[in-house]
């Protein structure tokens, strides 16, 4: 979370893909808000597989909203629902991933 609240409290971020306007915006968004989900669930994981996965989306979307309010203070940033709907996309991508890759390996064995 420390690592979102930096990078989007900078003014401005390179782009490596100026061939491909906002892919590393649209992709960072996703990648991050997977990966933060995931962490979450797994450090709910306490509370069951599906309450833990529940609340990991909650908390992602929670702190997405909270990111983009924070950026709209940020000279040079904008806050932006579409940004929103990209970190709701990547957090409950990743989880529906995770559990159906969980449902995957636990039929096998």
């Amino acid at each position: 979370m420390g690592l979102i609240f930096f990078l989007s409290a900078q003014s401005t971020l390179p782009n490596l893909t100026p061939d491909v306007p906002h892919l590393e915006e649209v992709g960072g968004h996703l990648v991050v808000y997977g990966v933060l989900a995931l962490l979450w669930a797994r450090a709910l994981r306490g509370a069951g597989v599906r309450h833990a996965a529940w609340w990991a989306l909650v908390i992602a979307l929670a702190y997405g909203a909270s990111d983009e309010l924070h950026q709209s203070f940020v000279p040079g940033r904008t806050m932006t629902v579409i940004d929103w709907v990209v970190d709701l996309l990547g957090a409950g991508l990743a989880l529906a991933v995770a559990g159906w890759a969980r449902t995957r390996t636990r039929d096998r064995y």
